[in-house]
């Protein structure tokens, strides 16, 4: 599993995980923030951005290319940063591989099992008839009978992209195999292990991704971690408080 990503400066290596539906470039500015410290790289995961579109989507096979990723690219040990799907990600690979983590950040996401929460999303992109979409606009229109939010409309849209064949818009992600293999994307961590590395969650003080509750299945997995609000953040932490993320981030891995 060839994994597409961007390389950003010199140090410590860094890895940022994007989350569902996303792309490494949603990451890029705050890559290039931190790359005054750190070698950061951001990827893109299976089926998403221009990594390998591949028939199947869980968190062991996620955990299992970052592994691959590491060692194709003489990366011993390395922080991770995950946000949401690439936050579960992250814990499984904290699970299966310890030894190749020396950080760990979670960003607005628990190990615990999700209600299905993407299902309008799913419907509007699924509806959305490419051989009819000449312009993004067009591709705009369409997914705005379901998806009345113009944010979340734009950051859908960085999916698409043109077939250099012939010229047609594609998905650049693999949406048929992401909408089957939902339900492993919304399950709870699957593990009786424990990461006894030191983790940092950072949640958003808007977000109900992250409850009080949960704090106990959080040290259950991770006895080592402290959680942080952002208080004026929904979901999307990176985008709404990158200064005050980036902050908590430093701090962590100063």
């Amino acid at each position: 599993m060839q994994l597409n990503y961007k390389t950003f400066g010199e140090g410590d290596p860094l890895i940022i995980l994007h989350g569902l539906f996303g792309t490494l470039d949603n990451w890029q500015t705050v890559a290039r923030q931190l790359s005054d410290t750190f070698m950061v790289y951001i990827v893109d995961q299976r089926n998403h951005g221009r990594s390998p579109h591949v028939d199947h989507i869980s968190y062991p096979a996620m955990a299992q290319d970052l592994h691959e990723f590491m060692a194709s690219n003489w990366i011993h040990k390395a922080h991770i940063l995950g946000h949401s799907m690439g936050g579960k990600t992250a814990m499984q690979l904290a699970m299966d591989y310890p030894e190749i983590i020396d950080k760990l950040l979670i960003v607005d996401i628990a190990p615990k099992a999700y209600q299905a929460g993407h299902n309008t999303i799913f419907e509007a992109l699924l509806a959305v008839d490419l051989s009819q979409v000449s312009t993004r606009t067009e591709a705009d229109a369409q997914l705005q009978a379901l998806v009345p939010e113009a944010g979340i409309r734009q950051f859908l849209l960085k999916n698409l992209t043109r077939d250099k064949e012939n010229g047609a818009y594609k998905w650049k992600m693999n949406l048929p195999v992401i909408h089957r293999d939902y339900p492993q994307i919304i399950e709870g961590l699957s593990t009786h292990d424990v990461f006894e590395g030191e983790t940092l969650f950072i949640k958003g003080g808007h977000s109900d991704y992250i409850l009080p509750e949960d704090e106990v299945e959080i040290k259950k997995y991770f006895p080592m971690a402290r959680i942080e609000t952002i208080e004026h953040a929904g979901h999307w932490v990176h985008a709404e408080a990158p200064q005050d993320l980036l902050g908590l981030v430093r701090q962590f891995l100063a």
